[in-house]
């Protein structure tokens, strides 16, 4: 009987018409034209592809018209790391993760041409490329703290005497 009821109210819901009146008509919409002023749009994209493997590994790459180009390679690895169960609790052990290597070349505005390789892996991202900033090197020795050889001064050795209340 209940589920009656409830099927009832449902369907007389439903069957309100709405009250909602649009603010727009639907006819009248027309999408957003493409912007031909857009300054990029002659570089197209001249070569791609994607391979995915059932082993977890894959590759893909693309090249656009500006010399534009990426690629990047995906191999599924074990390594150690920490795994959680269904109850949160945490254990280290061996885990299935993922390795990376790519590159990408491009050209700047100004006409400079950058390369960037990395690697992905248990060790963290690794990127290299000559314009990257790089940490300085001391050229100069660092200072050490003196050592000094000191002698402690020793107590002088008394003669032994038992004192005290039964001696």
């Amino acid at each position: 009987m209940k589920l009656f009821v409830i099927a009832a109210v449902f369907a007389v819901a439903t069957a309100v018409p709405s009250s909602y009146k649009p603010e727009y008509k639907t006819s009248s919409y027309s999408a957003p034209s493409y912007n031909k002023d857009n300054k990029y749009a002659d570089i197209t994209v001249t070569s791609q592809s994607d391979e995915r493997n059932i082993d977890g590994s894959s590759q893909w790459n693309y090249a656009q018209s500006d010399y534009t180009t990426r690629e990047e390679y995906q191999v599924q690895k074990k390594m150690q790391g920490v795994t959680y169960d269904s109850y949160g609790k945490e254990s280290y052990g061996e885990v299935l993760g993922n390795t990376n290597k790519g590159s990408s070349y491009w050209v700047s505005p100004e006409g400079q041409k950058f390369t960037l390789t990395w690697t992905a892996d248990d060790a963290g991202f690794q990127p290299k490329g000559d314009h990257l900033p790089v940490a300085p090197v001391h050229v100069y020795e660092l200072p050490v703290a003196p050592v000094h050889d000191y002698e402690l001064p020793v107590a002088p050795a008394l003669p032994y005497s038992r004192t005290g209340l039964g001696y």
